[in-house]
Formats: C-alpha cells, structure tokens, sequence
C-alpha cells in the first residue's frame, strides 16, 4: 500500500487503543487516520460514513470485528483483527511498540 490510504482505527470505547493508533499516524506523509468505537459511549463511535471513508479498517478484537460486520456495510477494504486486548492507557509505550510492530506487515 504505497498509495495515500485512510486508516481507520476501532476499538471500544475510543478512549486508549484506536486513538493512540490514530495519533501514530498524525502529519503522516502517505497515510490520514481517524479513529472511533463501537460502544454506545464511545468518544467517536463508528458510523457507516467512516467505513465508506476508510481504505483499512483496522479493529483491536475479533468482537469489533463482528459489530462491525453486523452493523455495517463492508465494501472490498479489508478488515483486519490486531489482537490488542485492553490493557493500555492512551499513548502507553508499550501499546506503541505493539502497533508499530503489528501495523509494519499492512502498511
């Protein structure tokens, strides 16, 4: 994926996970991310506008991934399972390492 792409980030609640992998992504020269959550009390939740804009979506669990798949339409973007449980603060170190590392095979 060498080309611009929208990355879309989803976890819970919008709080830790998603926007930490969006921040990552922030003044980025290839790629614009956004993030949300899939919980009625999430900060920024999904909405199908979102998935329409997003080139990859990204989710942290399998669970976003089937809320996702049952609310909304999916076109040909991908939509792939990070196995990032909720264990981190926003912009935890740790947390960071893990994207980057899980992120470097898609982008």
């Amino acid at each position: 994926m060498t080309n611009m792409s929208n990355l879309l980030f989803i976890c819970s609640k919008n709080q830790w996970r998603s926007p930490t992998a969006e921040l990552l992504f922030k003044n980025h020269p290839v790629h614009t991310a956004r993030s949300a959550g899939t919980n009625n009390n999430a900060r920024i939740r999904v909405n199908q506008k979102m998935i329409d804009w997003a080139d990859v979506l990204f989710v942290m669990e399998r669970k976003h991934r089937d809320i996702i798949k049952e609310r909304f339409i999916i076109s040909d973007q991908p939509l792939i399972v990070l196995e990032i449980p909720d264990d981190y603060q926003f912009g935890d170190s740790e947390l960071i390492e893990i994207l980057n590392v899980s992120l470097a095979d898609y982008l």
